[in-house]
């Protein structure tokens, strides 16, 4: 099936050098750049608007990456590769870092260049009343593989993390290998901080997680150095224009042969320039083709905009290839609503950015989000509701301090029936209520609860989210 029948299928339902001639030691002709482009002016504006939501997610990522393991004056700078920057707070209204930022468990984030020998995660034995995860997410965002209090237990123990290109057995002493598809990955850790006074306890936690290249685990000689990579400097304007082309192309270097269920589509996508490594020079172009290109990709933001206005919850839009099932716009969505979210099983984020008449909410305008004592979020671990401003999705400042509420809230007041009122606005709702408080802007905004460890009645739709009603 061709990827934009796909696409109509599914629109119901958050990255690189400036030119691939750039990146290569020896730029290729504008001549050899062109000639690679074998489309009618019909086809490439179709095929880029395809390519364009395919590449969205990567495009993205690659910005976190550059941002955190290339950067080193970036604010997210987390020290290269191979190390991990543990925050010790909740994300507040100042950081801006990523959109939707998780309210709940501070985060442990690493990198890692997997192209000369395979990595160990080791983590500590974590209390049993302490969640906490590590989401292992590749190139092109899919979450392959998870470590954590639901997967693999609290006991702790040393997990192998290994690129497209190591074959090797289980090493002695590891409890469990995962492959990547792609050289480079991202681990998103999560550790769950229990308010103000659990920072000291939970710091001790992330202090004892650690990621050792498998030579130095093993005491051995490390494998010989592989080539230094000219990572290219992200800029947002260049990677989301025709020039995506060339930042995906230099993505592409980095992952294993095309999966099987992609031979074709990269097949079809290489009719205009896409492929490992290829250079891609848009001037060079003839002026129709270009045009084409340069309009598939405003289809392909039109058609991603229109996507998102329908996704109201992240039941299917994370997770791995296998889960994924060749949506991409799905992972597209996924990306630009929310990048790093977790698979279903792991936790669910639903939410709404409307009232029961369908009204942009606003914080001008008091609400109350009501859950019946049987309709509390099901959740194995906790839930919580956190609120963000639109259109930038970040947390919202607020004289009591409180970006999110859930079943942790200290002073949280249920009901005699045990059923449990939120009140969102901007204004206090008064002293008496001031406990079950969600500050909100002044202006738009969307909530969003996450569940860790949903129940099956969040999957299966007997369990939904209550639609704010006006005050």
């Amino acid at each position: 099936m061709k990827l934009s029948k796909l696409f109509i299928s599914t629109s119901t339902c958050l990255l690189i050098f400036m030119g691939m001639c750039c990146l290569t030691s020896a730029p290729a002709s504008a001549t050899t750049a062109a000639t690679s482009v074998t489309a009618t002016p019909e086809e490439a504006r179709t095929i880029a608007k395809d390519a364009f939501i395919y590449a969205y997610p990567m495009l993205y990522n690659y910005k976190t990456m550059y941002e955190q393991a290339i950067d080193p004056t970036a604010k997210a700078y987390v020290g290269g590769f191979g190390k991990f920057r543990n925050y010790s707070q909740p994300y507040g209204p100042e950081n801006k870092e990523i959109v939707t930022p998780n309210n709940d468990t501070p985060y442990s984030w690493a990198w890692l260049d997997l192209r000369r020998e395979p990595w160990v995660l080791t983590v500590p034995p974590v209390p049993e009343n302490r969640y906490f995860v590590f989401q292992w997410i590749d190139l092109f965002t899919y979450n392959f593989a998870y470590v954590g209090s639901r997967t693999t237990g609290n006991q702790g123990g040393h997990y192998l993390f290994a690129g497209p290109n190591w074959h090797g057995e289980t090493p002695k002493g590891i409890d469990k290998v995962f492959r990547s598809e792609t050289d480079f990955i991202l681990t998103l850790g999560r550790t769950a901080l229990n308010g103000p006074d659990d920072v000291s306890a939970m710091q001790a936690i992330q202090k004892q997680y650690r990621l050792t290249p498998l030579s130095s685990f093993e005491h051995a000689k490390a494998p010989p150095s592989v080539p230094k990579v000219a990572f290219p400097k992200w800029d947002e304007p260049k990677a989301t224009s025709i020039d995506f082309i060339s930042y995906v192309n230099f993505l592409l270097q980095y992952t294993q042969p095309p999966a099987p269920s992609e031979v074709e589509l990269m097949e079809r996508f290489s009719k205009i320039g896409i492929a490992p490594g290829r250079p891609f020079d848009a001037s060079a172009l003839p002026v129709d083709i270009r045009q084409a290109i340069e309009a598939g990709v405003a289809d392909g933001k039109a058609a991603l905009a229109d996507a998102e206005k329908h996704t109201t919850s992240s039941y299917d839009i994370f997770g791995s290839r296998q889960e994924m099932n060749g949506d991409y716009m799905k992972r597209a969505v996924a990306a630009a609503m929310g990048i790093y979210g977790n698979t279903k099983e792991e936790a669910v984020y639903v939410g709404t950015r409307v009232n029961a008449d369908r009204e942009q909410l606003l914080g001008s305008q008091p609400y109350v989000i009501h859950f019946d004592k049987k309709d509390l979020p099901p959740a194995k671990f906790f839930w919580s509701m956190t609120m963000y401003d639109l259109p930038g999705r970040h947390l919202v400042a607020n004289s009591i301090h409180r970006y999110s509420i859930g079943d942790r809230t200290k002073g949280l007041k249920y009901g005699a029936d045990g059923s449990l009122d939120i009140y969102v606005q901007h204004d206090s709702p008064g002293k008496e209520k001031e406990s079950n408080w969600l500050p909100a802007p002044t202006g738009a905004y969307n909530v969003i609860a996450r569940i860790y460890g949903p129940g099956q009645s969040v999957f299966d739709g007997t369990w939904k989210f209550p639609v704010p009603q006006k005050q």
